[in-house]
């Protein structure tokens, strides 16, 4: 049997730049898919020390935009959002107009919802509440592998710069192999 003479190929390093570029872009996709399924379970964390208390101080109509009323039917805190938010507790209810301060047995919350617990109406309220803030560990999943991309997809010419140089090296070498051996007489 006779054996074939390798000397000279280069399609390795071509076939290996190329499998490596696929490879990442279904590894990239395959990364989307998942980050993507997981963002959708909504999945929160209470982190190291359950999250951070945050205080809304008089959310009222000068910070709301609209009024913030206090009736039966009910008025649902702007910042009221159950997939990242947890334990939401009254500090005080006042009386925008008046300044008088409401007792808490006048109202209720329940599901973000404060409710006066008589037929009182106060079209101008200001509310001031705390609530502790979950972790949204999709959200943080996907903005990391978003930036992961991004940092990846920017290397990505880099690498295929080096990866034409160095076959253009190759390819000067192998011909500058068959010129010595044509100027000395060899056969190629």
């Amino acid at each position: 049997m006779e054996t074939l003479n390798k000397k000279g190929q280069t399609n390795g390093l071509l076939t290996g730049l190329i499998f490596g570029v696929v490879a990442l872009v279904i590894a990239i996709i395959i990364g989307f898919v998942i980050v993507s399924t997981l963002n959708d379970s909504g999945i929160t964390s209470l982190s190291q020390n359950g999250g951070r208390t945050v205080t809304v101080t008089s959310e009222n109509i000068i910070t709301h935009g609209s009024p913030v009323y206090l009736n039966q039917t009910g008025y649902t805190l702007a910042y009221y959002n159950t997939a990242i938010r947890d334990t939401f507790t009254i500090v005080n209810v006042t009386n925008y107009s008046s300044g008088g301060i409401l007792l808490s047995g006048n109202y209720t919350l329940t599901t973000g919802v404060l409710k006066n617990a008589t037929a009182t109406t106060f079209n101008n309220v200001s509310v001031t509440y705390t609530f502790r803030e979950l972790n949204d560990v999709a959200d943080r999943m996907i903005g990391n592998l978003t930036g992961g991309v991004d940092n990846v997809s920017g290397k990505i010419p880099t690498i295929l710069l080096i990866g034409a140089i160095i076959l253009i090296l190759g390819i000067l070498a192998l011909l500058v192999g068959v010129w010595q051996r044509m100027r000395m007489g060899g056969s190629v």
